[in-house]
């Protein structure tokens, strides 16, 4: 309904508004209450209840839809028709030539056209009219019943009324003349049972045409090629008049909620009361008795059946859906009758008509048991073991035992095979070979394993070439060499860093030694060496 303000809200306030309107309008939950106390009916849109928001409206109301800027002048008063205020002995200056009324002049004048008017003979002067001027708003000027008196429609009563009594006379009249004729020619049958039937057409009462007019209230008046275009259906009435509106059945305020607007009441509003003597238990009655249940159902299956892939509508082929219902009942049934069979073949029918067994009906037979004063079987018969409900000596997938006749390390398995795999295929003792040999191989692999943790491997250092060989061991580098290869490495670097001191003519060398790629690599800069930016 209407609200307070146009404040924000969050999703879950959001979603309990919608649920209480949806409450609102089921007659769930009390209609809301506007500022004077009044309910506010829940199916009016959102967009005519909501207030303005320069109206600052507090609290949910429907005053913004009522003419609150009403003119406290304005009157709904009428020309008083044919009232006379004066009438004159003689004429006046400025008065009707013809009439001698000042209200007008003559050529507005209204009355016959005198010979001789009465502005000459100052004779039979007209009384002057009642003059008002009123200030009518727009709906006023064009109200057509504004100044109607509803006492002027008792006449139209009384000539009804008297047309109707002198029909009363005349067919009573006439009902007498013809039982006189009847009287007088007893012998005549034919004109006897001629006039039987005229006296059956004159004992009509009105009351009882009335009646029977009155008796299709539920008829559809059509009217086709109307004046406003299109074709019309209107409904004489929508109750006989006799029988007690619903919402005067129970006048508690807290009783089945009344919907104004559709004229529903989905609850019982006597639930208390005898049920043989109220005729009416509430709309929702209707809505699961009679064909209103089918159709629930059918619309049910439908849906249902579109769901699980079945192209099947009920608005676009209702008849469609209609046959594949039957069809899937008929069905149903066989499907029921058919289980029904196989579980009376099975364990029997306790009520049908055929004799029991006498070992069953009386519990003898020709074993002898024996029993001791508690009850319990001594010899003869061993002691079933209770079974249960679920299938027993049942194996699986070559098993010649069952799932969970073997435990171990908190698992179950099958003793046959030992296997811990619930739809497994049992391998028999060679799988149980296999199984230990795979176990006792697993441990001795992970004993190996902790052994070789214990004492961790010392790998041997390798020295590498430069160029990517290793370097022999009977290597021997010359120390001269090896400073003159660093002194050229130091002299290439500074080349490198400042382009300018680069001289054109480049000789280049293919031969490279041992010593400079020692130099080389003791020059090389590492990326990963945290004193690399400290060495220039």
């Amino acid at each position: 309904m209407a609200t307070a303000s146009a404040s924000f809200k969050s999703r879950e306030d959001h979603r309990k508004q919608l649920e209480l309107e949806e409450a609102r309008k089921a007659g769930l939950a009390p209609a809301e209450v506007d500022e004077d106390g009044k309910e506010i009916n829940p199916h009016i849109p959102q967009y005519m209840s909501s207030a303005p928001w320069y109206l600052n409206a507090e609290r949910p109301s429907l005053k913004h839809q009522r003419k609150w800027k009403s003119d406290p002048n304005y009157t709904k008063s009428w020309y008083d028709r044919g009232a006379k205020i004066y009438q004159a002995d003689r004429y006046r200056k400025g008065a009707c030539e013809n009439c001698g009324a000042m209200t007008h002049d003559k050529k507005s004048c209204m009355e016959r056209p005198r010979k001789v008017g009465a502005k000459w003979t100052s004779m039979h002067i007209a009384p002057d009219e009642k003059i008002e001027t009123f200030e009518l708003d727009y709906d006023g000027k064009r109200d057509r019943w504004n100044g109607y008196d509803a006492s002027a429609y008792f006449r139209v009563i009384e000539q009804y009324e008297a047309r109707d009594e002198a029909r009363r006379k005349y067919l009573k009249e006439e009902q007498l003349k013809n039982l006189e004729e009847k009287n007088n020619k007893k012998d005549d049958k034919d004109s006897g049972s001629d006039d039987d039937d005229d006296d059956d057409f004159l004992k009509v009462d009105e009351a009882k045409v009335d009646e029977s007019k009155q008796m299709d209230f539920a008829k559809v008046e059509k009217r086709v090629r109307t004046t406003g275009g299109g074709s019309t259906g209107t409904v004489r009435n929508l109750r006989i008049r006799e029988d007690t509106a619903k919402y005067l059945l129970n006048l508690d305020v807290n009783s089945a909620y009344y919907d104004p607007k559709t004229r529903s009441m989905r609850e019982d509003p006597v639930p208390d009361s005898d049920p043989n003597e109220k005729f009416y238990e509430g709309d929702n009655q209707n809505r699961v008795s009679g064909q209103a249940l089918e159709f629930k159902q059918l619309n049910i299956h439908a849906w249902e059946a579109f769901e699980k892939g079945q192209d099947i509508h009920m608005q676009a082929a209702p008849s469609q859906a209609e046959l594949l219902f039957k069809n899937y009942k008929i069905i149903k049934d066989k499907l029921k009758n058919k289980t029904k069979d196989t579980i009376m073949e099975k364990y029997g029918n306790a009520a049908s008509e055929e004799a029991l067994p006498r070992e069953l009906l009386l519990g003898q037979s020709e074993r002898e048991i024996e029993y001791d004063r508690a009850g319990r079987i001594i010899r003869g018969q061993e002691a079933a073991l209770p079974k249960s409900k679920y299938e027993e000596d049942v194996y699986i997938n070559n098993h010649t035992t069952v799932w969970g006749s073997w435990w171990k390390d908190h698992q179950w398995g099958y003793k046959c095979c030992k296997q811990t795999i619930r739809n497994s295929y049992c391998t028999g003792s060679a799988g149980i070979e296999a199984a230990e040999a795979a176990t006792k191989l697993l441990k001795t692999n992970m004993a190996r394993k902790e052994a070789t943790d214990d004492m961790p491997v010392q790998h041997e250092e390798k020295r590498h070439a430069t160029w990517g060989t290793e370097v022999p061991d009977d290597l021997v580098l010359d120390k001269r060499l090896l400073a003159e290869a660093l002194k050229k490495e130091d002299e290439r670097k500074k080349e490198e860093r400042d382009e300018r001191k680069r001289k054109y003519n480049v000789k280049w060398e293919d031969e490279v030694t041992a010593e400079d790629m020692e130099a080389y690599r003791m020059k090389k800069i590492h990326h990963d060496d945290p004193m690399k930016d400290f060495l220039h």
